[in-house]
């Protein structure tokens, strides 16, 4: 009988960073934060292959940072503010832990300080 580690999946947090971490993606989004677009709006000022933009669309689609909706042959994309919301939730546990850490280190300092005295 042969054990087989397998990984748990990685938190939704992971795909929602590593579609953030591609500029093209990021402008995106901070473009489908003003309003819905079709792909040729969200396509043009990118100087790519439509196929290659439609690549960029498929993963922000996949961590649920866009959806889309097709009426006849236009598709459009919006963004869907929830997964944001769970990174920004991400983030901020860090910077609290962050920063309960440095006041911890900010109270020993202080006490060695004090202690030479």
């Amino acid at each position: 009988m042969s054990l087989q580690a397998t990984s748990p999946s990685p938190p939704p947090v992971d795909g929602i960073f590593r579609a953030l971490a591609d500029p093209t993606r990021r402008r995106v989004v901070e473009r489908l934060n003003r309003s819905p677009a079709s792909v040729s709006e969200l396509a043009e000022p990118f100087g790519m292959a439509l196929p290659s933009f439609v690549e960029h669309l498929k993963v922000l689609e996949s961590c649920g940072l866009v959806r889309s909706e097709k009426a006849g042959r236009v598709r459009t994309y919006q963004l869907s503010p929830e997964p944001l919301k769970l990174a920004e939730s991400w983030l901020a546990e860090q910077r609290a832990l962050w920063e309960r850490r440095l006041d911890q280190f900010d109270a020993y300092v202080m006490s060695l300080k004090e202690s030479e005295k």
